[in-house]
Parts: C-alpha cells; structure tokens; sequence
C-alpha cells in the first residue's frame, strides 16, 4: 500500500511529490502521458511562489540568478505597475521559466528524493473507504491494475476525472466571445526592439512591447527568448466567417497573421521559429473562470487546475496547492496530525482560488474593446497613481493578499502571512538566508530571543525544528514557520508559542 497515490505529474502532481518525500512519505505518480510534454505553455511564475521555490532550493535550478529580488514593474489587465516605487513593500517576484523545463526540474528533484513515478499510467476509477483508496489504472502494458493508498489526491488537470468521480462540482463562467492565439514566431525584421520596454513594428510605430491594446483586441510580444519571441492576440469581436475552421483544426501562421492585421491594422509576415526549438501555435475559444465547490471528499484531494482554471496564473497556484497540502498529509500519514488539519487545507487554499479567479476576470474585463471600458482605464490609472492602491494590486497578484487564520492575532507580527525574507546569524555564528534552512520543508521556530523558548519548544523538537539566531531586521523576536512557508505565531511569548504548537504540529 502507498501513502499517497497522485494523479498527474505535471508541475502540481511532481511537486506534490517532492514535498510528501521530504516530509518522509511513500508516493506514487501515476501520469498518462508516456513521455514528458514537449509543448510550450506557461512561460514563468509570478509572486511569492518564486519564494517557494528558493525555500526549496529550486529557484537558481529553474534559471534564477542568486536570490530572488522584487520585480521592478509588472501589469494589471494590459496597464503597466510601477511596482518600483515600493521599495521594501514590493512583493512581486518573477522567475520566467516556461512549464516544460519546470516539469523538467521537478522531475528530476522528485527522483532525488526517491518518489516514484509512473509514466503511461491512464487511470479509469477509484474507491474509497474509511481507511484506503483503491485506484484501477491501466499500465503502459495494457494491463488493468488496482494500486491501494491511504490518501488519493488529483492533479490531473481542469478536465479532471478524480474530481468529477468525487462528485465535486466545478461552477464557473465561460467567456466565449473572447478567442486567444498565442504563437512563437522566429525573429524578424518588420520589428525591432526600442528602449524602455518598446517595439517598432514597421508600418504602425512604436508600442509598448507587452500589451497593446486597440478597439480591436490585444496584441502581446514577449521576448525571454530573442529567437523565439511569443505573441499573443485576444479578439472580442464576432468571429468573422471563414476566420477559422473550428475550435478543433491546428492553428497556423497564415491564422496568426490574419489575426495580428486584425487588432494592429498592418500586415505582419511571421515565420517559424528556429528548427530545432520548441514551437507553438495555439488558439483558445473562450476563457474559462472554474473555481471547485470543494477541495476534499473523504480520502480524496484535488489539487492545481483540478481545482481551479482561468485565465491567469494557476500555475503560481498549483505549486502552493501542492505545498499547503504536503506537510499535512505526512501529519495525518505519520500519527502527529492535530484534528481538523486537513480540512484546513480546503479552508486556506479555496480563499487563495477565490481571489485569482477575481482579478484575472477583473484585468480580462479591462483589456476589453469599447469606449466605457477605455473610460474605466483612465478612472484605474489614476487610482494606481496612488501608492496604497499599487500596493493592495501588488499584493493581489502577487498571491500576498491572502491572510491565513492563525488563531491569536498578531497586529505588529507577520501571522498568518508568508514569511518575509530575512538574514540571519545563527548560534554558530553562520551568515544564512532564512530560505536556506527551509529546504527541508519541516516546521522551523527561529528563535531570536537567546534560546529562552526552548524549553517550551522541547516536546516538539521531533517534529520541529528550532534554530537559534540573530537578525538586524526581524519583525519579532521569534517567528514559527509551517512548511509551507507560513508563520503560525510570531512573539516572546511562551504560552502564545504552546498554542501554536498544538494547533499545527500536534496535541502536545
């Protein structure tokens, strides 16, 4: 029997695993695909997910340089953030690795770690009950197979067969009068890139070099890859007759371009890119908004677009999905869980969904066609003009507007929030980052007040770990940290820190 059976190894399914192994739990991948996807999707992650990763050691792995630094602008609906000018309060990071090469990364982790995965793996069904999950799949050999777990958890996309045979619901909206074309094209010499985040394209000007939007749709360039630069249009406007065969014909570069003269109003011949790198042609009919009623049933999880689909950065939460959820099951698996720690996986993580799926309706809304939404954007860039709305945006795209419940409250302290980022010297007199002692993924207590709370922290020293230091700039004089990169108490306090401590790690 497994600990964990999961369904899916993309990103959420393979960093799933990752986590459940650090935390010294058995899993096991099941994938349908034989190989990995070659496909270019997402392009990178945005927020305090690119904190996750650097806690775990995956950051520089993923083609971050050194530490990750605040981003100094970003957008909202196609308008552009200025997100320099909140210095320290900035919480945008941004890491631009593509979802292949991640895919890529957290394999191989998950196979450092000892995870086993299990490629050409098509799971049919499953039942529960009380104590196990029986999952029936059919292996690379043909042959059907019923796998045992204690727990089930389904990263197996927005069409997800785990969640329609939980009988979770998935209500949402469907946008179907927007169509997107995303292509990677090869350089070309109608345009050139200009200073200052521009692009000239010959025969319409000088524009902004990510989002252009006109009274005919948007037109996005992005250029990680000079060689291979990604476009982009969205179109609102009725579908004209003959625009394409249907929703289920490949999309090609005459489409592309066809679409392109549409919202710019030039003609633009686009080529392929390089022979050799990794192509992509891809339309979308309509965008989806899915948030599921529920994360849990019984034995049975869901997590990543599982859970939630939009147009937006569901990337950046399936990664938290899978952290949150880890250390909780490894709880329950390994006997120390507080009652009710499961079901605060549902709790904090549905909220988090809730509010992607806001704004990424709300920027949609806004790049729009049409005079009253033009009128709207003006109204909106005169309010991020000033910075406490900036920073309330920031915060909401960055993922770091979403307080966890902690129980006693903390006004002056960082609970409930994701952990700052601090420099520490520690007992031994060690220069660390605090991500750096986070790469186990275990419950940390930093302890800055001179080793006075060790003594109450004693009876949880199997499950937590406790690191004495000092630091110039820290926002209380001990923080404990969930594994998941959130503080569950901050303060002096030895009777505040037993609480915490039997809340999350065990009954004490």
């Amino acid at each position: 029997m497994f600990d964990v059976i999961i369904v899916g190894g993309g990103p959420a399914g393979l960093f799933l695993a990752c986590e459940l192994r650090l935390a010294g739990v058995r899993p096991l991948v099941l994938e349908r695909r034989p190989e990995p996807d070659p496909a270019d999707k997402a392009h990178g992650l945005a927020g305090q997910v690119v904190r996750l990763l650097d806690h775990r050691g995956l950051f520089e792995r993923c083609g971050g340089r050194g530490t990750p630094v605040p981003a100094p602008g970003f957008f909202f609906g196609g308008m552009p953030l200025p997100l320099h000018v909140l210095g320290d309060e900035n919480p945008m990071y941004l890491l631009p690795v593509n979802q292949r090469d991640l895919e890529r990364v957290l394999g191989e982790r998950a196979a450092e770690l000892g995870a086993e995965v299990r490629r050409g793996w098509d799971v049919l069904s499953f039942s529960q009950d009380d104590d196990r999950v029986d999952v029936v799949a059919r292996g690379a050999d043909g042959i059907e197979t019923t796998l045992t777990a204690r727990y089930l958890v389904g990263c197996d996309g927005g069409h997800s067969l785990i969640r329609k045979q939980a009988g979770i619901a998935f209500p949402g909206t469907s946008d179907d009068n927007v169509v997107d074309r995303t292509a990677l094209i090869g350089p070309s010499d109608r345009f050139r890139f200009a200073p200052g985040g521009r692009v000239v394209i010959e025969g319409l000007g000088e524009i902004p070099a990510h989002f252009h939007r006109t009274d005919r749709g948007v037109f996005t360039l992005l250029a990680h890859d000079p060689e291979r630069p990604l476009i982009n249009t969205a179109e609102w406007e009725d579908r004209p007759a003959g625009d394409f065969p249907g929703p289920g014909a490949p999309m090609t570069l005459a489409e592309m371009e066809d679409s392109v003269e549409r919202v710019l109003g030039v003609r633009l011949p686009l080529a392929p890119p390089p022979e050799g790198a990794p192509t992509l042609l891809r339309r979308q009919c309509g965008r989806n908004s899915r948030l599921a009623e529920r994360y849990r049933d019984g034995r049975v999880f869901i997590a990543g677009d599982a859970a939630h689909v939009s147009h937006g950065p569901t990337l950046n939460l399936a990664l938290q999905d899978a952290a949150n959820l880890a250390w909780k099951l490894a709880a329950t698996l390994r006997g120390w869980a507080p009652e009710g720690l499961l079901d605060s996986y549902e709790t904090e993580r549905h909220a988090s969904g809730e509010r992607v799926l806001m704004h990424t309706r709300a920027a949609t809304a806004l790049m729009a066609p049409g005079g009253d939404v033009t009128a709207l954007r003006l109204l909106f860039a005169e309010l991020l003009g000033r910075t406490e709305n900036l920073r309330l945006v920031a915060a909401l795209l960055a993922g770091a507007d979403v307080r966890y419940d902690m129980g006693e409250d903390h006004p002056a302290a960082p609970t409930g929030w994701f952990v700052p980022s601090l420099d520490l010297t520690t007992g031994d007199g060690q220069r660390r980052r605090l991500a750096e002692l986070l790469r186990d993924a275990r419950p940390l207590l930093v302890d800055l007040t001179g080793g006075d709370l060790a003594a109450t922290a004693e009876p949880w020293n199997e499950h937590v770990r406790r690191v004495t230091a000092t630091a110039d700039d820290a926002p209380a004089p001990a923080l404990l940290i969930r594994p998941d990169g959130y503080v569950a108490w901050a303060g002096a306090d030895p009777d505040g820190l037993k609480a915490a401590l039997t809340r999350w790690f065990s009954p004490g």
